[in-house]
């Protein structure tokens, strides 16, 4: 077996001092006003470490850029970091259907989104996911017509929500899922895993095992914040 180098293991790769590099070399000197303001706020909530880590944001910005994605869908929104990061990423005329059933955590980010002056690109539904997706399925006219979606909700549907979104992406489109190395807990023995976290990383594993045999998709597994897989649609 070969050993692993010190630039390919991950313990290196994901230290903090890196991370801190990375962060204070390109991401934060590039990132937008309203998105800083947007994340300090939401340090502040008590739930503040489910939002989108601005060096996985800084990636997502560049993908929607190199798609010139101008309809994207959002499951789960949290505060809104990576919905105002998509867009502002995204062209004046764009359109982003952004779901979430708790409105009172959209509600933080939305000075932010009008300071920016991009609310108009948001349709905002506060719903579970899953019947809005279906009930955009229930119209063939939507199928095939949305160029991104990302996901950071409930681990426990992800796969729900992948059969679903593969539908309504373009082809060549992209779907991207948040925190699929769930806190790094994916490669620790259950046993050591502490109890409030074991459910959702079984439901990981089951997801990136499933997505990983996908042919319906190429995927790129990256290993930055909490995991980003990103998924291009082929057929």
């Amino acid at each position: 077996m070969d050993k692993i180098s010190a630039s390919t293991n991950p313990v290196i790769l994901q230290s903090e001092g890196l991370l801190k590099y990375i962060l204070e070399t390109s991401v934060y000197p590039r990132e937008a006003e309203t998105l800083k303001e947007l994340r300090n706020a939401t340090a502040n909530h008590p739930l503040g470490f489910m939002g989108t880590s601005p060096d996985a944001g800084q990636l997502m910005a560049l993908l929607l850029k190199l798609l010139n994605a101008k309809k994207t869908i959002e499951v789960g929104v949290f505060t809104g970091y990576s919905l105002l990061l998509t867009a502002l990423s995204i062209p004046y005329n764009g359109k982003i259907t952004a779901v979430d059933p708790d409105r009172k955590a959209y509600e933080i980010g939305l000075p932010f989104i009008k300071k920016a002056g991009v609310l108009h690109k948001i349709d905002y539904i506060e719903s579970p996911a899953l019947p809005v997706l279906d009930k955009l399925l229930d119209d063939p006219a939507n199928e095939g017509t949305f160029d991104f979606a990302f996901v950071d909700a409930d681990k426990n549907n992800y796969w729900n929500y992948h059969e679903r979104l593969i539908k309504l992406v373009k082809i060549s489109g992209i779907v991207a899922y948040d925190n699929t190395l769930w806190g790094g807990t994916v490669a620790l023995p259950e046993m050591v895993v502490s109890e409030t976290k074991r459910e959702w990383r079984r439901c990981t594993l089951d997801f990136n095992e499933a997505i990983s045999k996908d042919p319906r998709m190429e995927l790129a597994f990256v290993s930055i914040g909490d995991g980003l897989t990103i998924c291009r649609r082929i057929c």
